[in-house]
């Protein structure tokens, strides 16, 4: 090994500057995490070339964890919570000495707690961390029904022999049929749903690895890995899940959909099912919808007072087309809904039309569209229409004869709701002058186009003050005399240092000028800058609005929200004053 410094080596190969070097270690100690690990994350390198690099200083060849034979007896020294906390894998032992794949070899913390766990030497050698990663699950993937047992408490040997079982065989139609029946089987998918309602999960997705499966929640937006358990219970419980939604238990090549109603802890929550083959087996995917813990109402949304007000406004207007845009799991359908729950009125005709409904509103008439039999949004609005509609809520349109419709129907006293995929409001008007609505009908009937990301909110029982370097103040032009705070974590927010979602928006209201413009076909960015010159702060605006509050972190606006283009110094006055 050689006798320089690692970070030394770093600045010898160019890998970063002593400036970029200082910073990152400062970091590495407010995130008390590896520096290897900390230097892939903020992109300094890629994990190849951080293996190319310690294979280089350690003076030693990297290992292919795939080749290796590994025995249950050299696992059993490493507990699988440790293997996967730790990033590393056990795979030899000589003597008192235990070899152990590590994607850090220099992480000394993490070597000395092995010592104390195992009673071994350390003899640490380098592996890519997503090969251990993945080795973790396949490889213990035996141990891991342990846990299974410990859920469905089933005293009949032989169910558990079925779950301890490794290797995988063809089941029998009539095997399936009995085996999703089975009280194990039940048990276990009750478990999964509870908890997944417990943890507030919108997601539940159930994966087949290459040799074990693995259950993962999104919780607040992002993906958390929750188990793993051995893969020849896989096709049970997945048929299980297929039971329950009445779908085709003996259908493996086709993707299907479905959905069923439980009562968890006195609340009727609904699962939303989609079943995938993959090339390792099928894949199911469960959207958790808790209407109980749903609010329907603008208010506490998260928008701000000025976007809140105008977008009120528009709603009550009789007629015109208001947009929704974002991607899947914005909240979009959700902003929809608690309009139509704002403008209710028992005089008024309401009538949706959404793929599928997901929450069943009182006094409203909602249609699901069916493409097996041709049931389509066109087709449905076309009826519709001869329903004297006062309001109309189209779950998305999706191509220009629905837009068409849409378009006609705001322009023959109609309000009509929709959403749309776009990344901007901007990009809305663009997008339906592409599919080739007039400019003249869409400028005369567009209202507004509301745009939104979900971001995580600070645990508010956890969360610290934090100071922050001029450069990145100035990189994104953060306000210098704000407060702002990050994440700690406690056992209120599972450590995470996340508690909620709130809503981060950019409404688009089209005024004068932007009907001008809209008539003239203007491209994206000169709508934008319009709206943003009559006062339309964007997602990233709003995203820093909602850091100075303390309710969020520049990371999570950061994630989920593109750099604006940079407006002039007389540009930025006449915004100042436009919103005034």
């Amino acid at each position: 090994m050689r006798k320089e410094k690692f970070t030394d080596y770093l600045l010898e190969k160019n890998i970063l500057t002593k400036e970029d070097l200082e910073k990152t270690l400062t970091a590495q100690k407010e995130k008390n995490v590896s520096l290897l690990e900390l230097l892939i994350k903020l992109g300094y390198m890629t994990e190849m070339k951080a293996l190319s690099l310690l294979s280089g200083y350690l003076e030693m060849p990297p290992l292919r964890i795939s080749d290796l034979k590994i025995t249950k007896e050299v696992l059993s020294l490493v507990p699988q919570a440790v293997a996967q906390n730790f990033q590393v894998l056990p795979i030899g032992k000589i003597g008192t000495t235990l070899t152990v794949a590590m994607g850090d070899p220099l992480n000394v913390v993490v070597i000395d707690d092995l010592k104390k766990i195992t009673g071994c030497e350390i003899n640490p050698v380098i592996a890519l961390l997503s090969e251990i990663k993945e080795a973790t699950y396949s490889r213990y993937a035996q141990g891991t029904s342990e846990s299974l047992e410990e859920i469905i408490k089933d005293k009949t040997a032989e169910s558990l022999e079925m779950i301890k079982e490794e290797t995988i065989v063809e089941v029998s139609q009539e095997q399936i049929l009995r085996s999703a029946d089975e009280a194990p089987i039940i048990k276990y998918t009750d478990y999964l749903l509870k908890r997944a309602v417990a943890e507030l999960a919108s997601d539940i997705l159930i994966e087949p690895l290459e040799k074990a499966s693995r259950v993962r929640f999104r919780l607040d937006g992002i993906l958390k890995e929750i188990e793993t358990f051995p893969k020849k219970s896989h096709p049970y419980l997945v048929s299980r899940i297929k039971v329950m939604c009445n779908l085709n238990i003996t259908e493996f090549r086709l993707p299907q959909e479905g959905r069923f109603r439980m009562s968890i802890s006195n609340r009727d929550i609904d699962f939303r099912v989609s079943i995938l083959p993959t090339s390792l087996g099928e894949k199911a995917a469960l959207r958790v919808l808790d209407k109980s813990s749903t609010v329907l109402n603008l208010d506490p949304l998260g928008f701000e007072s000025d976007v809140l007000t105008k977008l009120k406004e528009d709603s009550l207007k009789p007629h015109g087309l208001i947009l929704t845009c974002g991607p899947t799991g914005s909240g979009k359908t959700t902003t929809l809904y608690s309009i139509i729950n704002y403008v209710y009125a028992p005089q008024k005709n309401i009538v949706t039309v959404e793929d599928p409904i997901e929450y069943q509103l009182r006094g409203i008439n909602q249609v699901s569209i069916n493409p097996a039999i041709e049931l389509t949004f066109a087709r449905v609005l076309r009826s519709i229409l001869r329903q004297d509609p006062n309001i109309i809520m189209i779950g998305e349109i999706r191509d220009a004869d629905t837009a068409d419709i849409a378009i006609k129907s705001a322009l023959t006293g109609h309000l009509v709701l929709s959403t749309l995929h776009t990344t901007t409001s901007a990009g809305s008007v663009t997008r339906l002058l592409n599919m080739g609505i007039e400019p003249f009908l869409l400028s005369s009937t567009l209202l507004g186009v509301v745009t939104q990301r979900l971001v995580r909110k600070l645990c508010p029982k956890c969360k610290e003050q934090m100071s922050l370097a001029e450069n990145v103040r100035v990189k994104y032009s953060i306000d210098p005399k704000a407060t702002l705070y990050k994440t700690k974590g406690c056992s209120y927010c599972l450590n995470t240092g996340y508690k909620g979602r709130t809503v981060l928006c950019e409404y688009l209201r089209v005024s004068s000028a932007l009907k001008v413009l809209i008539d003239s076909s203007a491209s994206e960015p000169e709508i934008k800058k319009q709206a943003r010159l009559e006062g339309m702060h964007t997602l990233r605006e709003d995203g820093f609005m909602k850091v100075y509050k303390g309710i969020t972190t520049i990371e999570e606006v950061l994630r989920v929200s593109a750099p604006d283009e940079v407006l002039l110094p007389e540009e930025k006055n006449q915004k100042a004053d436009n919103k005034k």
